[in-house]
């Protein structure tokens, strides 16, 4: 038989094993994997990785906020950095602003998906537990094939007290949907930034003390008492510091269903990057914050074992100069007025393979597990997406594992005019993406040009699959 498309002598990896063999792709579909394959196109891996494309599972893009403005990297060009990071496929938020149903709210969030490059599932925001939000709207984008549910237990125009978080989880577990959760809490930020600002502590640096590790503890333990009370599945995102994954992997232990992710920048920056000079520390400012290197340096035991199951960008990117950005109150802003967000989605893999693999924290079987086949299983995209297997999706990344690079903002061509990991000299690389059996990103050059991305309905219910 011959294939439309032959990759040959490449190191396959997937989530559970490392092996030599040619992969056929008909159309958009792997067709086998053997010895010897012939194909109309062979692309010869040799000396390369060939792993399932990435999957960023937590990504704000074009997204709507209650003040008006939208995030400015919007579909076209995130997913232009998804590519060209080895990313392809995504997960993003549809927005709950205040004057507009959440049906509404998701339908034009689908819409706007349409400049995708990459396919895209839509996790859902839930800021209001009225009773048409709770009985007509969120049955009716689990029918629509929402991805999960997300709530937040902080910031002003998002948190949810514990009795709507409660209505949340009885909607989501009617409808079969996973609910993320944001832990931190709210009133305890609140009486540190007042106290931080009475005391005039304005600088980067005291976003970080504002929300010390123990406030994201103790949400993270309120949100997973809930999910138990409720029996429904919780994920919590964005895991900072090792005392968070124990208290998860507490959890675990006494059977609650819940599962976490971690990000990059939790993994290569620390608190010391808001100590920068002016207002580069600005830069750095997300939520939960950036913690000490010994908080780092302990979060890589709870990759391996699995407590932390997916690694996502959280990508939110702000720019530095832009008039919507990081200085959209002025430079001389205090912290509690500085948008929250980095951009993350081009550097996501390149920078955990450089930390994780290259020295030796975690396996090559670990990065794609962490990277693909854990977010597919999560999001209800699996067997589809996130693994090299016969009538899988032909997203594949061509991996050069010695190719060194200096990361540049502008390697990634997204709307963001920074990246946090400027400057980094990092080893391993994507020379060749594949998305759908279309050569998408090549060397460098993007090839895969917008609307050529599709929606992702999941393909079984998502509320219920096993601890990643």
């Amino acid at each position: 038989m011959t294939f439309d498309v032959v990759i040959r002598n490449g190191t396959i990896v997937t989530a559970g094993d490392v092996f030599t063999a040619d992969i056929g792709i008909t159309g958009e579909t792997i067709s086998t994997i053997g010895q010897g394959l012939s194909g109309r196109q062979v692309i010869d891996a040799t000396g390369l990785l060939v792993m399932p494309g990435g999957i960023d599972g937590h990504c704000h893009i074009e997204q709507e906020e209650a003040d008006g403005t939208v995030h400015e990297d919007d579909f076209a060009s995130a997913s232009a950095s998804a590519l060209l990071g080895g990313t392809t496929s995504v997960v993003c938020f549809a927005s709950h602003v205040p004057g507009r149903g959440m049906v509404e709210q998701f339908e034009a969030y689908r819409r706007r998906g349409g400049r995708s490059r990459v396919d895209f599932a839509i996790h859902q925001i839930v800021t209001r537990t009225d009773a048409g939000t709770i009985e007509q709207d969120i049955p009716e984008i689990a029918r629509q094939g929402a991805a999960g549910l997300k709530v937040f237990m902080t910031y002003d125009d998002f948190h949810l007290t514990d009795g709507q978080f409660l209505r949340v989880l009885d909607a989501a577990k009617a409808g079969g949907l996973i609910v993320s959760v944001h832990c931190e809490n709210y009133d305890a930020i609140r009486h540190v930034i007042d106290a931080h600002l009475a005391a005039g502590r304005t600088d980067a640096h005291a976003h970080a003390t504002s929300r010390p590790p123990g406030l994201e503890r103790e949400a993270t333990y309120r949100a997973m008492a809930l999910g138990e009370l409720v029996d429904h599945p919780i994920q919590i995102f964005h895991v900072s510091c090792p005392e968070v994954a124990e208290e998860i992997a507490r959890a675990r232990h006494r059977g609650v269903k819940v599962s976490a992710e971690t990000c990059p920048h939790y993994l290569a920056l620390t608190e010391n990057d808001l100590k920068r000079d002016g207002f580069e520390g600005s830069k750095y400012i997300c939520s939960p914050p950036l913690r000490t290197q010994a908080d780092q340096d302990g979060m890589w035991k709870y990759l391996r074992e699995g407590v932390i199951g997916i690694v996502s960008s959280d990508h939110c990117g702000y720019t530095f100069e832009g008039s919507n950005g990081k200085a959209r109150h002025g430079r001389d802003a205090d912290f509690s007025l500085i948008p929250n967000g980095m951009p993350g989605l081009g550097t996501r893999m390149p920078v955990l393979f450089h930390t994780g693999v290259n020295s030796g924290r975690i396996s090559l079987t670990d990065f794609v597990r962490l990277t693909a086949t854990a977010p597919a299983r999560r999001y209800g995209l699996y067997p589809r997406k996130g693994t090299i297997a016969p009538g899988s999706d032909a997203d594949l990344v061509l991996w050069d594992p010695a190719r060194q690079v200096r990361i540049t903002n502008d390697l990634f061509q997204g709307n963001i005019d920074y990246t946090p990991y400027e400057g980094l000299h990092v080893t391993g690389w994507p020379v060749m993406v594949m998305a759908r059996g279309a050569v998408a990103v090549q060397h460098g050059q993007l090839l895969r040009a917008p609307t050529a991305g599709r929606f992702l309905r999941p393909e079984h219910p998502t509320a219920h699959p096993a601890n990643d």
